[in-house]
């Protein structure tokens, strides 16, 4: 995951050097309805300093509580008392930066939640001061969320400006890409992979890149990456707070039903094997970025590795259901002993075919590299001497009394 803060510069004194920001009157005009709602004596708190309507007791007994008075209480003391509204905007306006970021927290983005949980999370807010903050947003706060890289910048009225791309496409000038505004564009983007190909899991690492959303705001930018990769800000603000609630297999296969529901049929009281060999096939950190959070139950972990990604995925999705579903008809049948003959190099072909497609690197193997056993020359010719007329291997038919399986039931099911 790119590291949150860049290194930005500094003052001579060792201090980071904030950019110059400007005082909206937007974000003045939030701060006096946020004073008006308030009581009196509770003050509007911003990083070093708090303001609060004006109610200290002067020498003639009134209090100071008339309309346009307020009071400045730095955290280092040397309070200022009595302020008219334009005192007031002198004196905030000193501190841009930090009324700018309470503003765009607590009016822009808004209430308390997943979008601002992740939005804040982009810059470090819960952890890295408004000045550290600013200085890095001056340069680029850069950070991951499976294969996008979102670039956080801000403006000279302290607002915040997001660039959201594909990784791969990082340092790639905007004019080189494809340039979309509108969230509702993201749809389309993450529908086919490199090779125009569906993609059935949006979180499966087959993004295909060349775009980018270079000019967004807060509500904008989180509306992209939900849509790029949908629930996972959810989930992941859901872990944060001790709050995700996690289906293990079990249970979502037993809510199956209908063409599904032959899955329940898989777990015998045998272990849970199958299930490893399920996470491995379809949950590895190749196949889904997601972290694996669910077991095969409750009291029962899987033997196989839940990955690295930043979000968890809370459940057997619907692609592992669908794969399960297919792989407990195949696990049905009995076991059969076959007898052909390959020779040492022909056996670590096989293997070396299996691996191949399996990690999706067929594609990757040159035609004229024929000491790969997945070369497709090479495949071929062993095709050529092995099978016969019918495609058995070693000329071992899979029936060997020569019945056929009818798959018409299987056949049905898959159409419905």
């Amino acid at each position: 995951m790119a590291d949150p803060t860049p290194a930005s510069a500094e003052t001579e004194a060792g201090e980071p050097e904030v950019p110059d920001v400007d005082l909206p009157s937007d974000a003045f005009d939030a701060v006096l309805d946020a004073l008006a709602d308030r009581d009196a004596d509770e003050p509007l708190r911003f990083e070093g300093f708090t303001v609060a309507r004006d109610t200290e007791i002067g020498d003639d007994g009134d209090a100071g509580d008339a309309p346009g008075e307020y009071r400045l209480d730095p955290a280092a003391g040397d309070s200022r008392t009595g302020l008219s509204e334009r005192d007031l905007h002198e004196a905030l306006a000193e501190r841009a930066p930090a009324v700018t970021d309470w503003y765009v927290f607590e009016r822009i983005v808004g209430e308390f939640g997943p979008r601002r949980a992740f939005l804040r999370w982009l810059e470090d807010a819960d952890g890295a001061t408004v000045a550290d903050r600013y200085a890095a947003l001056a340069e680029g706060i850069e950070r991951a969320w499976g294969e996008l890289k979102i670039t956080a910048t801000v403006t000279d009225r302290g607002e915040r400006r997001y660039d959201v791309r594909h990784a791969d496409d990082a340092g790639v000038p905007v004019d080189d890409l494809d340039s979309y505004e509108d969230p509702l564009d993201a749809r389309d983007l993450v529908t086919l992979d490199e090779e125009g190909r569906y993609r059935p899991l949006k979180t499966a690492p087959t993004l295909a890149g060349g775009w980018v959303f270079p000019d967004l705001g807060a509500r904008d930018a989180y509306e992209v990456v939900e849509t790029v990769y949908p629930a996972t800000v959810a989930n992941w603000h859901r872990e944060r707070e001790g709050e995700l609630d996690v289906t293990h297999w079990r249970e979502t296969m037993a809510r199956q039903s209908g063409i599904y529901g032959v899955v329940k049929t898989w777990d015998r009281g045998e272990g849970h094997e199958h299930v490893n060999w399920v996470a491995e096939a379809c949950c590895d950190d190749s196949q889904c970025l997601k972290r694996r959070e669910w077991q095969y139950d409750e009291e029962t972990d899987l033997d196989v590795d839940g990955g690295d990604g930043v979000f968890p995925c809370r459940e057997p999705c619907s692609v592992v259901v669908s794969a399960a579903r297919k792989w407990t008809r195949l696990e049905s049948e009995q076991p059969r002993t076959y007898e052909f003959d390959l020779t040492p190099s022909e056996k670590e072909q096989v293997e070396a075919i299996i691996d191949a497609v399996a990690d999706g690197r067929i594609d990757e193997i040159r035609e004229a590299d024929t000491k790969e056993g997945a070369n497709r020359y090479r495949t071929r010719f062993l095709r050529a001497k092995l099978f016969d007329d019918e495609g058995n291997l070693g000329g071992v038919p899979t029936e060997p009394d020569g019945d056929e399986e009818d798959e018409n039931d299987e056949d049905e099911d898959d159409e419905e």
